[in-house]
């Protein structure tokens, strides 16, 4: 497989079973940095997707939040999961609505008592998803920016780490963290999905990027190259399942499970073991979202 060419022997042949068989019991754990696990919750497959999770030795996952109903399920499902699971709360930029100040005056109780959510977001803005209409599109997206900013606030006041979802509007997320004074060090844009001139950026403001199944596209060689760029002391790695399956899984509902993959693949990229790129995955992720 193209993405993966490079890797270590033994490790493609990993990649190309497309399941987690038992050999992948033997290795270092991963934390999947972002799932909805919402979507399997509703159509009753939770349990099995978090069976071949811990089968894969994905022995934590961040399900995030985008909008009040999800942050209410996370909040009563998290606790019965012996803390393989931790939860954000956030409103995603495709979930702003006329009464988003509502939804975001509900988001700083949810850090006042437990579970306790480990990040704010995700939160952004996202140009792919407005109207093709020129004036219902701008009033959308300054509804965007209006929550975004909001959000950031909240992240600032209380020391927060935020995930950040940019779609078209890299630049104009970048300004606006930078006009929060929220602190860098504690943001990380998820499935970062651009180039070393965009991973620079960030790393010259200490922020981070984390990579999905797309770091294993055929197609995705610039942003492997922004995985070489940040290197691995910075790797983080993340399905954002059901979305996103890595190859060579591609097109298929991703899951948890699959973060593996990928994890091989910034392995290949970075020159390193794939046990070493998992083991620095997991410890770059606890101490970003402060895990225990």
């Amino acid at each position: 497989m193209p993405a993966l060419r490079g890797a270590r022997r033994g490790q493609i042949d990993v990649a190309r079973r497309g399941r987690p068989g038992n050999c992948w019991r033997r290795m270092t754990p991963l934390i999947d940095t972002h799932a909805h696990l919402d979507r399997f919750h509703r159509d009753g497959s939770l349990a099995a997707v978090l069976s071949r999770a811990r089968k894969a030795r994905v022995d934590r996952i961040i399900t995030i939040g985008t909008e009040p109903e999800d942050w209410a399920l996370y909040a009563k499902l998290v606790p019965a999961l012996g803390g393989a699971v931790s939860f954000t709360v956030g409103l995603h930029p495709c979930s702003v609505e006329a009464e988003w100040e509502s939804a975001v005056a509900q988001i700083e109780a949810y850090f006042d008592r437990e579970p306790r959510p480990v990040a704010i977001g995700e939160c952004g803005l996202d140009r792919f998803h407005l109207p093709k209409d020129p004036a219902e599109a701008e009033k959308l997206f300054a509804m965007q920016r209006g929550a975004f900013a909001a959000q950031l606030a909240i992240a600032k006041r209380r020391g927060l780490p935020v995930v950040v979802h940019s779609r078209g509007a890299f630049h104009e997320c970048v300004a606006m963290i930078d006009a929060s004074g929220a602190d860098w060090s504690r943001v990380v844009f998820h499935c970062f999905s651009d180039g070393e001139a965009e991973m620079r950026a960030l790393m010259e403001r200490g922020g981070f990027g984390s990579f999905t199944g797309i770091l294993t596209y055929k197609t995705a060689e610039p942003i492997r190259a922004a995985c070489r760029l940040q290197g691995i002391d910075r790797l983080m790695v993340e399905t954002d399942a059901p979305y996103l399956a890595p190859a060579p899984n591609r097109g298929k509902p991703n899951e948890p499970a699959w973060v593996r993959h990928t994890a091989d693949c910034a392995a290949a990229a970075l020159g390193v073991s794939p046990d070493e790129a998992a083991a620095a995955a997991t410890r770059n992720a606890m101490r970003f979202f402060g895990l225990r």
